[in-house]
């Protein structure tokens, strides 16, 4: 069942509860009501008839309200008049209006008025309903009972024409109601089913493509726009997954070319014992180029899917930055580059060990293959304030700088992504894929961390990462 008929007939049903209360609470105002109009005519006849009883004997037979004195006189239509005059022995003194000369109370009715309640009632009185009040009234020589009664035809027949409306109209009215509340939602719907026609026809070679956003600025229009947000968010993610694709495939192109041709020269006849080991040297290094770009592909889709195991325990990061340093020293001493580390006693992190000197060897690595000879890679550690305020963990901050040219300034934006190089020029084997910054961002992230880069004032690059203190040491 689609939603537009869902709130068609909940609307239906729901106006149709309504009317059906409001009916029947009127069809019950009028009843209460009309009773309420006979009973104050009855009381009033009631008391005429008292009155002329006080005055004297009623002639049997005679009409009661013909013989009437004072104010009460002629009130009365004659055809409408039906009054009894009871005696306590069930004897009817006195009868108007009616042929029969029967007692128009039962005997327990009347046990009823003699004990001095009042009783109103509906009877037949020679085929036709009556409303009746009978009333004990002192007479002499004894007193009597009255009992007067008028028709209640006008009131049974407004009644039976509400019920009739009631019965007729209220399902009209319900009909009318579930069909507007059908016309409506389907205007209001409207736009929704253009949205949803609209996104079938969007495929993964249309990104571009958008939902029409209606001028009402209603919910359905915020519906809109959060929806082209999100085909913004997935064309977004569409194009940074076709461009890795692109790029890891080129980056993976050219080591598995050379392993190629290195194993297409080792395998040709004539080949010296010096030339063969070296070629399969150079397809051995080719090889765990591969292999390493390949683990460090494979890190980063698994950050990106927020599937990279981290296996945290207590470390200490001076500790790591000199480990860290003593492993480049030959390849830094090679360039003619220093490297100095300075760190502000214990710096107690709660990280996995592997990954955090797999950042740090990609931080100090670019730092001395851009570091000029003669020049210094310097290594800092140190605590760091919270960010934003003393609501947020205190922090480790490595920084690691070098004295070299910088980063150029339309680089900085995009240092830290994939496949981006400071200095295109360079040849991957001089400055590698492009991932080193990447995977350090990425490591920092599943830390809870963060990575920044920028130019030191006093020259050179300056790239920095963020570590939660592990409180606990």
């Amino acid at each position: 069942m689609s939603l537009r008929t869902r709130l068609a007939l909940i609307f239906g049903l729901g106006s149709g509860a309504l009317i059906a209360a409001a009916g029947l609470a009127f069809v019950w105002q009028l009843h209460t009501s009309l009773n309420a109009a006979l009973d104050r005519e009855l009381r009033v006849r009631a008391d005429a008839l008292a009155a002329r009883l006080a005055s004297g004997p009623l002639p049997a037979g005679s009409p009661a309200g013909t013989e009437q004195a004072g104010s009460h006189a002629g009130q009365f239509p004659a055809s409408d008049q039906v009054a009894q005059v009871l005696t306590w022995g069930e004897r009817v003194r006195y009868s108007s209006g009616i042929e029969s000369s029967r007692p128009l109370l039962s005997r327990a009715q009347l046990r009823k008025v003699v004990a001095g309640k009042p009783l109103t009632l509906m009877s037949v009185v020679e085929g036709e309903w009556m409303r009746m009040l009978a009333s004990r009234v002192p007479a002499r020589p004894h007193p009597v009972v009255t009992v007067v009664g008028v028709p209640s035809a006008i009131a049974d027949a407004a009644l039976a024409r509400a019920r009739l409306a009631l019965v007729i109209g209220g399902p009209l009215a319900m009909l009318a109601a579930g069909l507007g509340g059908w016309l409506l939602t389907g205007a209001a719907l409207r736009p929704v089913g253009r949205m949803r026609r609209r996104l079938a026809e969007i495929t993964s070679r249309d990104t571009a493509a958008r939902l029409p956003v209606p001028g009402t600025g209603d919910e359905i229009a915020a519906l809109a726009v959060t929806m082209n947000s999100l085909l913004d968010r997935l064309q977004l993610a569409m194009a940074r997954q076709r461009a890795f694709t692109a790029d890891a495939g080129h980056e993976l192109r050219t080591p598995l070319t050379a392993l190629k041709a290195e194993l297409e020269l080792a395998a040709r006849p004539g080949n010296t014992r010096a030339a063969l080991a070296a070629a399969v040297g150079a397809a051995a290094s080719d090889t765990d180029r591969l292999i390493r770009l390949a683990e460090e592909l494979l890190l980063l889709a698994r950050t990106d899917e927020g599937t990279a195991v981290l296996v945290r325990e207590p470390a200490e990061m001076s500790t790591e930055l000199r480990a860290a340093a003593h492993r480049f020293a030959a390849a830094a001493a090679s360039r003619g580059v220093a490297l100095s580390v300075r760190a502000d006693g214990q710096l107690p992190v709660m990280a996995d060990p592997g990954r955090v000197r797999q950042a740090l060897d990609n931080l100090i690595d670019n730092a001395v293959r851009h570091a000029p000879a003669g020049t210094a890679v310097e290594i800092t550690g140190r605590l760091a304030a919270p960010r934003n305020g003393g609501g947020q963990r205190q922090m480790v901050t490595v920084e690691v700088r070098d004295h070299g040219p910088g980063f150029p300034a339309e680089f900085l934006p995009h240092a830290f992504e994939r496949f981006q190089r400071a200095d295109p020029a360079r040849s991957r084997a001089d400055g590698g894929a492009g991932l080193g910054l990447a995977i350090v961002a990425s490591i920092a992230s599943a830390h809870g961390g963060q990575a920044g880069a920028g130019n030191h004032p006093g020259g050179g690059a300056l790239v920095r990462i963020e570590l939660p203190l592990d409180s606990g040491q």
